[in-house]
Order: structure tokens, then C-alpha cells, then sequence
């Protein structure tokens, strides 16, 4: 295992370098660029022309990336181009924020949809089976803005149960478990919406894989033990059939994280992704490079985690 992690770590280097490579050069080849959004009629063209040449914009493409690769190997982000923050205290501020979100739609994505796919299995070709499976497809085919803005229509504009948008109530001194449950109110709208396909997608792949293996054999010699229906069902079946679905387990990491980019944008949520979409449409350049970096990072790290639950679910596995 030690060989097999070392060696995974080895392998994510020059893929890391060949998507920061990637992403750089698609930033380049996009019209624009950060000085277009801070024009100021007050500043001259030869101002603005001595700014983008202090900012290194005027340098070859590869000039650039290899200065910006030179101050990411010794832990520099870069700093923002309007206020001149560093790039990594801006976004471990937001961090907080979004491992929350994310967190919180991560544990609700399988601890609904594992028992959901179960619960579907066991009931195959029956009411249950057939309600869950049109829950399913809605989920994995409806747009998560759609359902955001539907959530806070019915939830918060029409019933009043929820707060519309934000982290914590604005002007409220709330502490100990006011404070839990006004962040409650909070993330359970938001983290519903990031959680809902992911729900779906766990719910189809542990009942089609747990159907597989309710017909094979060692299911049958347990039955016929005499072994009841739920230690069949939960001690030796879905054990088995946990691969795939730890397979979505490792790659819900990334995609909840991309995800929270629209979410985070529809209910003004404070994290990385409502910070993505501002830095995008001011085209700050290190901070999109850093979410990018930092996404990449999570999806090598998602497929690393899946690798070794694998040896876990399955003993047959070994590396």
C-alpha cells in the first residue's frame, strides 16, 4: 500500500503541472483582461499600459506561467489585482464556509441515498421501487439553480421557515446552540441543493448494485443458513456492493466543490465558490489559478480516497 500511495503521489505531479499549464493558457487565449475592469476615465492609456507592464502582462505566455509556477513552489498564491491581497489568506477565509456547505451536503448525499438504494433494491419492481426511481431521474436531470430558486420561493418567500440567503443572520448575537441552530437554518437549503443529485446518483448505483448481488450465490447459501433478511441484506450484500458507489464516494469530493460554485452564487453563500464567480467576472487571474489548483488537487485526492476504500470494501483487492 505504502508503494502504491507513493507511487499515486509521484504520478499527480506532472498531471498537476499539466492542468495548471492547461488553464493558464485557456486564461490567456480568453479576450481581455484584469486592467479592462478597473478602467478609470481619469487614467490614461500610457498609465494604463505602465500598470499591465509592472503587472508582467505584457510578458510571453510562458514567461508569465513559469513566474507564477516560480512563487507557487515556495507557497505564494499570488496576490489579487485590484486590492493586492495574498491569494491564499483570501481563500482560506472562504474556506470555512465552504467545507461546511460541502461537508454538510457530502454526509446528506450518503446517508440519504445509501439507505434510499437499499430500501429500492429490497422493494424491486414494486410501488416503492418505481416512486423512488421517478425521484431519481428528477434529481440527476433538474438544474440546481432551478431547484435553489424553488426552494427559496416555497421555503423561505412563502412558508417563512427559512432564511432566503447568507451564513448567519445579519445584526443577531446569537451564541452556543442559537448559534447551531441559526446556522441550521442557514446551510439546509443550500447543502439540500448541492446534495440532491449526488442522492440520486448514490441511490441508482447502490440499487443496481446491490441487485447484482443479491443473485449470486453466497447470498443464496446465506438464506438458506437461515440468516435473517437484514443480516443478509446488510452484512453481506451491500458490503459488496459498495464498490461502485464508493466510486461516486471518491469523485462526489470535486463535484460537490464545483458544485457549490452556482449554489454558493444563488443563496450569496460566503465561500470559495461565490469567490470563484466574482474573480471570474473580474478576471482575476491567481485567484481562478489557485481554485483551480485547489480543485484539481481535490478531484487526484477524491480518486486516491476510492482507490484505498476499495481494499477496504473488498478484501480480494490488494495493491
Amino acid at each position: 500500500m505504502k508503494k502504491f500511495l507513493l507511487k499515486r503521489l509521484l504520478q499527480s505531479i506532472p498531471i498537476l503541472i499539466g492542468i495548471t499549464i492547461m488553464t493558464f493558457s485557456i486564461m490567456q487565449l480568453a479576450p481581455g483582461n484584469p486592467m479592462q475592469t478597473m478602467i478609470d476615465p481619469k487614467i490614461s492609456a500610457e498609465e494604463m499600459e505602465r500598470a499591465q507592464e509592472n503587472l508582467g502582462m505584457n510578458d510571453p505566455i510562458y514567461v508569465q506561467y513559469y513566474n507564477w509556477m516560480k512563487e507557487v513552489l515556495q507557497g505564494n498564491l499570488g496576490y489579487t489585482i485590484k486590492t493586492g491581497q495574498p491569494v491564499g489568506k483570501v481563500i482560506f477565509e472562504r474556506l470555512p464556509a465552504t467545507l461546511l456547505l460541502t461537508g454538510t451536503a457530502f454526509i446528506m448525499a450518503f446517508v440519504v441515498g445509501v439507505p434510499l438504494g437499499v430500501y429500492s433494491a429490497t422493494h424491486r419492481y414494486k410501488l416503492p421501487d418505481y416512486v423512488l426511481t421517478v425521484i431519481s431521474f428528477i434529481g440527476i436531470s433538474i438544474p440546481s439553480f432551478f431547484f435553489g430558486l424553488g426552494m427559496i420561493f416555497i421555503f423561505a418567500l412563502k412558508l417563512g421557515w427559512l432564511p432566503t440567503s447568507g451564513m448567519i443572520t445579519i445584526g443577531a448575537d446569537y451564541q452556543g446552540f442559537a448559534l447551531f441552530v441559526d446556522y441550521l437554518k442557514h446551510v439546509i437549503m443550500p447543502a439540500s441543493v448541492l446534495a440532491l443529485p449526488t442522492v440520486a446518483v448514490v441511490m441508482r448505483f447502490t440499487r443496481s448494485s446491490l441487485l447484482e448481488v443479491l443473485n449470486q450465490d453466497f447470498i443464496r447459501t446465506a438464506d438458506a443458513k437461515g440468516l435473517s433478511k437484514q443480516v443478509v441484506y446488510l452484512k453481506h450484500a451491500l458490503r459488496n456492493a459498495l464498490i461502485p458507489v464508493i466510486t461516486i464516494f471518491g469523485l462526489s469530493i470535486p463535484f460537490l466543490f464545483g458544485g457549490a460554485y452556482i449554489t454558493e452564487h444563488i443563496f450569496n453563500w460566503p465561500g470559495m465558490g461565490s469567490l470563484g464567480i466574482q474573480s471570474i467576472v473580474a478576471r482575476e487571474y491567481p485567484v481562478i489559478m489557485a481554485l483551480n489548483l485547489f480543485t484539481s488537487m481535490l478531484v487526484m485526492f477524491g480518486n486516491l480516497l476510492a482507490d484505498v476504500m476499495y481494499a477496504w470494501a473488498d478484501p480480494r483487492i490488494r495493491y
